[in-house]
């Protein structure tokens, strides 16, 4: 047969975006054109700053204390950018997940304690996810909470399976994610009474009411920087096009702090209006709780079906999304710790069995998720002391290492991270 009458396989939509990025680093593509093969990395990390364990933080500080803690929902938002910042320069430089770094760089015994130590932070992170998308179907299709696990497991199986096709899909698919959180939240604000001068004063000075404002504010902050999200961005990061020259590199980081800052500021926002959204709907009438559940039941009557159902969207939205995410950063962890991979059904399989004992105990969801992010915050030292020290070492970084002054303010936010977490992990228990 004539070569000349085989139809030409159509290029994937990874491939075109490779090829686009490729065109920008190139100069031959430039505007908004340029720019947006770069965003996906970022944005796929973004939701793990707007999870469910989030949400239950956001709900209670916006219910026990108004506007006052708003400050520390931006100072938190800050330091996540700074950190998915010399996450993703590690994959862009390296080629490398951090993971992947460790693996080539340490001794066999201190790689094989990272691997657990990533593999429980994966786990604890999944509980809160796939529990949180499971409340949410389940309250919004008035279900029952195992039928919303087998619900939200179904979805998100489906869109693990999209990662076959190639990077492009899935960033698509949780950025629309993302898009449908962003949306529901903002919406949520045309139904809640809003007080602009509280809000603006409650973004700009810090204000501690007592002990427990404390404890929230440490959880807002402390649990913010997640493990999974750390290893996961310098791998999205360093496989979606290799550059050329030093050139190439200039380029690619300065498109990743764009996207990061980008990506982040949105659920920066988000987390924000979550807030403002728990203020405005539960401030006046607290009585000590603010539970997923309490929240909806709450909205209900008081704003009507609406913004209680675009609460429980946003809720499911979230958890579905963030559950896609740690299985990917689960699976990714094994594969450049240890070498090889389980497949990605039996991962997603293991990573549910904590989310079933749970429910099947009749153990406290609101318990469950809080006590998972004191897990995560056992958990976030090792990723982030193993980022500083190889994003600032000439050996790993040449050139493109972190500059003096860059490493100095890492250092000081990680010592921060990791005394508010351990703040955190003493209040909780």
């Amino acid at each position: 047969m004539d070569d000349a009458s085989v139809p030409k396989r159509q290029p994937s939509w990874s491939e075109r975006t490779a090829a686009h990025m490729r065109e920008a680093l190139d100069g031959r593509r430039r505007g908004v054109r340029m720019l947006l093969p770069f965003a996906g990395p970022a944005l796929v990390v973004s939701v793990a700053y707007m999870d469910p364990g989030n949400i239950v933080t956001n709900l209670q500080a916006g219910a026990g204390y108004g506007y006052t803690l708003l400050w520390a929902v931006l100072f938190a938002n800050v330091v996540a950018m700074l950190f998915q910042a010399i996450s993703a320069r590690l994959g862009v430089v390296t080629g490398m997940s951090l993971a992947a770094v460790c693996a080539s760089s340490l001794p066999r015994p201190v790689v094989l304690a990272m691997w657990v130590v990533g593999e429980i932070a994966a786990m604890a992170t999944d509980l809160a996810e796939f529990l949180g998308g499971a409340i949410g179907f389940a309250l919004l299709a008035h279900v029952s909470l195992l039928a919303g696990m087998v619900a939200t497991a179904v979805v998100t199986w489906g869109l693990l399976l999209v990662q076959g096709r190639g990077f492009r899909p899935l960033e698509l698919a949780i950025g629309a994610f993302v898009g449908v959180i962003a949306l529901a939240y903002l919406a949520e604000l045309f139904f809640v009474p809003l007080q602009w001068g509280p809000i603006v004063r409650g973004t700009l000075v810090p204000h501690l009411a007592d002990s427990h404002a404390l404890l929230i504010a440490v959880g807002i902050v402390g649990a913010t920087v997640m493990p999974h999200a750390l290893f996961l961005h310098s791998g999205l990061s360093g496989e979606r096009i290799k550059p050329q020259s030093e050139d190439d590199t200039r380029k690619l980081l300065r498109y990743s702090n764009r996207e990061v800052v980008i990506a982040l500021a949105v659920a920066g926002l988000v987390n924000m209006v979550m807030v403002v959204m728990a203020s405005g709907a539960f401030h006046r009438d607290y009585r000590g709780t603010a539970e997923i559940g309490t929240a909806y039941y709450t909205l209900t009557p008081v704003f009507g079906s609406m913004a209680a159902g675009l609460f429980l969207t946003a809720l499911m939205a979230s958890g579905i999304s963030s559950s896609v995410v740690g299985t990917m950063a689960g699976q990714m962890i094994m594969q450049d710790f240890l070498g090889f991979a389980i497949p990605l059904w039996a991962r997603r399989l293991v990573t549910m069995v904590p989310s079933v004992v749970v429910v099947a105990l009749g153990v406290d969801v609101t318990r469950a998720l809080v006590m998972s992010q004191v897990v995560l915050s056992l958990a976030v030292p090792v990723p982030m002391i193993a980022l500083i020290v190889f994003a600032s070492r000439a050996r790993t970084m040449g050139r493109f290492r972190l500059h003096n002054t860059t490493t100095l303010l890492a250092i000081v936010a990680a010592a921060a991270i990791v005394a508010l977490n351990g703040v955190l992990v003493v209040q909780s228990w």
